[in-house]
């Protein structure tokens, strides 16, 4: 007899009866959904879960020397809470760029972000605004009093004026210098002179944004000085200006640009010199000078029990200037200044240059410090660091100066600035004049059409994101493509900062490879781009698509912009525009 089976509610129940193949075919259906939905076998939801990446073997990082002048510190930073959730890009790679966490290239300066002050831009520190934007940088460090004017700069001097506001006087009164020079007072005390800055308003706008100084003293003082001893008077003028600073300032310049001819002191009237000095300066005269301002503030810095460090002015290159400047000041002075000191506006003066010029001219800085390196190897002199205490671009026409290019600009010397191990560095200057846009100026002066006072121009986000997302240990980074740069670094809070520059005119997709690097759940970025008005050279900057309301700068909600985030899962691939600048910040697992 044959045994069948048909189900019934659940139950197996044995009949007698054969089935027919239609009964045979529906058991057979319904034993496999039976099995199906039997627990441990139902079937699961069809969505993919996120898996975290494992854990990688971390390579022992190399360990980098500690920074001169104590200008390293620590940095942490937080994952941002807010953010815009975006699915990575799918689209086809063209650059590659390789990422080792455990290369350290070296230490961060805290210094790098210097920028110049000038006089001429008057009483600065009242802005409550400006000096919260400038708080924003980070800067490290300012420089004071601004550029040429420090060769006639007396710091100690205010003027006297009659009813027409006219200078009839100084106090305390100048004796010792030709009536060719027109001297600049650093005590500017009265509600009227608030048109220039004095060490007071210095002194105020250091402390509000919690920088040190760079001091350029009057050096051309003792070229044109009049007096029996004009080297010895104008290193006394430093060293008291030294004591009054107390400490404030950690760093000091001999002077501003000497070599150059459009420097007061660069050439004097001997039929009033009274000690024997050539008409030129020279290399080996500075270098002798040099000495007697070191003895004389380093003598003043001792009796206030203070620490400070002095700088003499070199030539970055090669035909820049005085064939054996470099040389004949080393000779001289070489071993006995803390630090030589270079300056560079990287484009041809007044040139109207593209922006493909502007953008690769950065990659001049390693030069300048091989250039100042190589003389003190060959005279055997005793290595120091070399500083950029001006730094923008010469470019003129298109309004280069004030544009979003310039912000690119600023972010490739950042970049090369570190990977070349410079200590310090300063840009000019936070503000200057419109001339029809030929102003290098951070923010904006006030007589800009349809720009307020002392708004922001594009350069000084780039200068804020560079500086808040990089963190404090450059590692190494390569790019298989000469137009798009890489610069990275880790955070010591662990999570990694990297900034891609994509120099071009064409978009690329970019996919980074992290080495010796233990990824969290994601990555952020803000990408920074121009606007279409200017042609090439836009005056706005967008910040992942927002910007300002008016004709110039970027968007005033800077802070609160929320970054793009994307799931880490392998690789990274981002988008970078044409001209365009991506900063990351990449989640770590502790």
């Amino acid at each position: 007899m044959t045994r069948s089976r048909t189900l019934f509610r659940g139950n197996w129940n044995i009949i007698n009866k054969p089935m027919n193949l239609s009964e045979q075919l529906l058991v057979v259906i319904l034993c496999f959904g039976l099995i199906l939905t039997a627990p441990g076998c139902k079937k699961k939801s069809a969505v993919i879960p996120i898996v975290p990446p494992a854990n990688v073997t971390i390579e022992t990082p190399n360990e980098v020397p500690d920074l001169p002048f104590g200008s390293w510190n620590s940095k942490s930073i937080s994952i941002p809470v807010s953010y815009d959730d975006v699915p990575q890009t799918t689209g086809l790679k063209t650059v590659d760029v390789a990422i080792n966490f455990s290369n350290h290239i070296t230490k961060v300066s805290k210094y790098v972000y210097g920028n110049n002050t000038n006089c001429f831009t008057g009483w600065m520190q009242d802005n409550s605004v400006l000096m919260q934007n400038m708080n924003k940088l980070n800067m490290g460090v300012m420089r004071i009093p601004g550029g040429s004017i420090s060769d006639i700069f007396l710091w100690d001097r205010k003027a006297v004026y009659d009813n027409n506001y006219a200078v009839t006087s100084y106090d305390p009164p100048i004796t010792d210098i030709p009536s060719t020079i027109t001297p600049w007072v650093g005590r500017r005390i009265q509600n009227f002179e608030s048109w220039s800055m004095g060490i007071d308003q210095y002194y105020q706008m250091m402390q509000s944004t919690s920088t040190t100084g760079i001091v350029t003293v009057n050096y051309g003082y003792a070229r044109y000085g009049t007096s029996a001893d004009p080297v010895a008077e104008a290193a006394h003028l430093a060293a008291n200006w030294v004591r009054l600073d107390n400490g404030r300032s950690k760093f000091w310049e001999i002077g501003n640009e000497v070599y150059g001819s459009w420097e007061a002191g660069y050439e004097i009237d001997q039929t009033l010199n009274q000690d024997g000095q050539p008409k030129i300066i020279t290399g080996d005269l500075y270098g002798r000078h040099a000495l007697v301002f070191i003895d004389s503030m380093r003598q003043a810095a001792r009796e206030i029990g203070k620490e400070i460090f002095i700088g003499a002015v070199c030539l970055e290159a090669a035909g820049s200037g005085m064939a054996n400047w470099n040389k004949d000041l080393i000779a001289k002075a070489g071993g006995k200044v803390d630090f030589y000191i270079v300056h560079s506006y990287f484009t041809n003066y007044q040139e109207n240059s593209t922006a493909s010029v502007i953008l690769d001219s950065s990659s001049k800085i390693g030069g300048y410090k091989t250039y100042i390196l190589n003389e003190l190897a060959a005279q055997g002199k005793t290595v120091a660091p070399v500083f950029l205490t001006e730094w923008n671009i010469f470019s003129q026409g298109s309004q280069q100066e004030v544009s979003f290019v310039n912000g690119m600009h600023a972010s490739l010397v950042l970049g090369e600035l570190i990977r070349n191990k410079y200590e310090m560095a300063s840009r000019w200057d936070l503000a200057n004049g419109w001339n029809s846009g030929d102003d290098m100026g951070l923010f904006s002066y006030g007589n800009e059409p349809g720009v307020a006072q002392y708004a922001a121009r594009p350069a000084f986000y780039y200068l804020y994101y560079f500086q808040k997302y990089f963190g404090d240990t450059m590692v190494d980074a390569t790019s298989t493509m000469n137009d798009v740069s890489v610069y990275a670094s880790q955070f010591t809070s662990g999570q990694g900062g990297i900034v891609l520059v994509n120099k071009s005119n064409t978009e690329h997709i970019v996919e980074l490879s992290l080495k010796n690097f233990n990824p969290g759940k994601r990555y952020f970025t803000f990408t920074l781009t121009g606007g279409n008005d200017n042609g090439s050279f836009s005056r706005k900057v967008y910040v992942n698509g927002n910007t300002t309301t008016t004709v110039a700068g970027g968007p005033e909600n800077y802070e609160s912009i929320k970054p793009k985030s994307s799931v880490l899962s392998g690789n990274i691939k981002v988008t970078v525009p044409e001209y365009g600048v991506v900063h990351l910040l990449v989640e770590n697992t502790p």
